[in-house]
Parts: structure tokens; sequence; C-alpha cells
């Protein structure tokens, strides 16, 4: 038997499809499932693309709440890009002049140029933005932890803390665990041997004796 969810992403799949695509009557329906995402910990890039053009087509309509709910699903789906989808369908006044809106894309640009650190105190001093937001922290972690993993071969204990937004030292063995990193007893985590994963390849290339007469006969 399907979930509720499931049952709602069929039903919003099918008026996606539909000519109603763009009718502004459908936003009620569209905002619920935004709340049912945001709940659930589940997430629909299409819907809420769909939410924000109609937001553009219907100005009057536009709702902050659910915009920003939409902007913070995306950063949750970081590193693909549907944060900078989303956030080029918002018009620039309410980019600009709605708070929670400004101080979202504030968050996203942190995070997109990987000020880690700075986007855990931001966020801090804007928890109500994230309240009801299940799973966000944790995206957010394992999108940090990608991050890690690609660029590191040795990280100390504390920066992974601090990267992770984990001052009380919860949540590093946790992710340590997920990645499979160890840690040494001078504190260093081993995240991966870049070098190894660097092999060089012999290319050869082979062209029969025909190919090579019938170009130099086109050359003639």
């Amino acid at each position: 038997m399907a979930s509720a969810f499931e049952q709602m992403r069929a039903d919003v799949g099918k008026l996606l499809r539909g000519i109603d695509r763009y009718n502004p009557e459908n936003l009620a329906t569209l905002e619920r499932y935004v709340e049912t995402q945001v709940k659930d910990n589940a997430y629909d890039l299409e819907a809420n693309l769909a939410i924000l053009k109609l937001y553009q087509f219907n100005p009057a309509y536009f709702q902050v709440t659910v915009t920003s709910q939409i902007l913070l699903k995306a950063l949750t789906n970081l590193p693909h890009t549907d944060f900078t989808l989303c956030k080029c369908m918002i018009d620039q006044t309410h980019q600009q002049e709605e708070r929670p809106i400004r101080q979202i894309l504030y968050l996203g640009n942190l995070l997109e140029t990987c000020h880690f650190q700075s986007f855990w105190s931001s966020l801090e001093e804007n928890r109500e933005f994230i309240d009801g937001i299940t799973g966000f922290e944790d995206s957010v972690r394992k999108f940090i932890c990608h991050v890690v993993g690609i660029t590191y071969q040795n990280i100390e204990h504390r920066l992974l803390a601090e990267m992770l937004g984990d001052p009380l030292d919860t949540q590093v063995k946790v992710w340590m665990s997920k990645y499979g990193w160890t840690e040494n007893e001078e504190g260093q985590i081993f995240i991966f041997n870049q070098e190894e994963s660097v092999k060089p390849k012999n290319i050869v290339e082979k062209i029969d004796f025909e190919s090579v007469s019938s170009i130099m006969a086109t050359s003639q």
C-alpha cells in the first residue's frame, strides 16, 4: 500500500503533466505538497519549480514561507544545482526585501562557497527558518562530508567537528562511521588517499594498414 506522500506525489505528478500545470487554482494543492515534503523529509524539485513559476506568472499569490521552504529543501540536495535553479526563479525584489529569503540565500551562498563554520554560526542566529524542516542539518552534513571526501586526505578531528557544526563533538564519530574514515591517536582523521585514486592510463591507438592506405590515396 502506497504511503500518503507517495500517493500525493503521484497525484501531483499527474497534475504537472496536464494542461493545468500553470493553473493558479492548483497552487493550494502544490503548497500543501511542499508542507508534506518538509515534514516527511521528502523532495520533489519539479513540483517546487512549478510553484515558483506560478508565482512568477501570478505575483499576487506569492508566499514567502512556501518559497523559503522550497529554498531550504533545495539546499538539502547539494551539490546538485537545485538551489541555483530555484533562486533564479525568484524576483529580485523578493530576494532583497523579504528577510527570510534574503537570509536563506546568504546561507546557501556560504554552503556553496564552503564557508561551513560561518554557515553554522549564521544558522544558529536564524534557527526559526529550519523549524519543522525534517532532516535539514543531516542533509547539510552529508554535503559537507562529500566536500571533505573529495578535498582532504587527512583532517584534524577538531576542524572536522567545526565544519560539521558539532561543537559538542557528538556528530563526528557518527559521520566517520558512515564514510569509513579512521582516526589515529594524534587526532588526525584519515579520509582518502587521493594519489591512489589517480591511476595513469596507457592509451594505444591501433590503425590497420587498409585505413592508412586509404588516407594516403585520398591525399594524393
